[in-house]
């Protein structure tokens, strides 16, 4: 089996290197409801916090922004937190902002080091994607360059594409998630995942959503996918499984796979 690459930050693997660590979505719109959030999480012991800020009512107010971030920081223990705007056209909630505006948001977490990640949508325009790449490189911050299909699993060359295009635009981690239609379909994208491992050196992030696609947040760090989404308290995407449960299950395969 192909080695499947670790998420770092600031230098070390997130998890300790174990393999796949489990990200936990925060979708509070308000800083109390986010902190909520956080004081449930947290004692689940998850090993990445992704803040939807999609969901948040203050998205448009970089200082409201970066004081939340700050505050969850201060709540979360240590656990490091993804910063993701979800655009609208691939899963997000609509916001009342210009994309501009995200930019500006995005720098300005970036510039107050308040996360350790960002997220942003290979399908935003090259000019703001090259910015946020300067802006959070030269601020220490590691970006994730990603793709998600809500409607169907594309071809095996538009899925490759995507992790290429991760690739040549300097992300460090690519992520592609798709909706399986079939069975077919979560083989197609755990295809796909392996020959990105095996083609393109930064870390990788793969899900197909939705019920039928669970297989592969248990499995998919065999193929090459280095993180898997679990809910801590409140769902971010169809088919993520609690974190409780999703941890036993893995133990479990781990186990088999690897004999630890």
């Amino acid at each position: 089996m192909n080695q499947t690459k670790a998420i770092q930050i600031h230098g070390k693997p997130l998890g300790g290197g174990v393999l796949p660590i489990i990200i936990t979505p925060m979708v509070g719109r308000t800083a109390p409801a986010i902190l909520d959030e956080v004081a449930a999480i947290v004692p689940k012991q998850p090993d990445l916090l992704e803040w939807r800020i999609d969901f948040f009512a203050g998205i448009g107010d970089p200082k409201v922004v970066v004081d939340t971030a700050q505050a969850i920081r201060r709540a979360a223990g240590g656990i490091p937190v993804l910063l993701t705007r979800r655009n609208v056209t691939e899963g997000g909630e609509p916001i009342a902002i210009a994309e501009a505006a995200v930019v500006e948001m995005y720098i300005a977490a970036c510039q107050a080091h308040c996360v350790e990640m960002i997220d942003y949508e290979l399908s935003n325009a090259p000019a703001e994607l090259e910015r946020l790449r300067e802006v959070s490189a030269a601020n220490g911050i590691s970006m994730v360059m990603s793709y998600h299909n809500f409607q169907l699993t594309p071809d095996a060359a538009t899925m490759d594409g995507k992790f290429s295009a991760a690739h040549r635009l300097g992300a460090d981690v690519a992520k592609v998630a798709v909706m399986p239609k079939t069975v077919q379909d979560v083989l197609a994208l755990l295809a796909a995942t392996d020959r990105a491992r095996q083609t393109i050196d930064i870390p990788l992030i793969t899900m197909a959503m939705g019920g039928i696609g669970s297989l592969s947040r248990i499995a998919g760090w065999m193929y090459g996918s280095a993180a898997t989404f679990a809910v801590g308290k409140s769902s971010s995407a169809p088919g993520q499984i609690a974190i409780e449960e999703l941890r036993s299950t893995l133990a479990i395969v781990r186990k088999a796979v690897t004999g630890q």
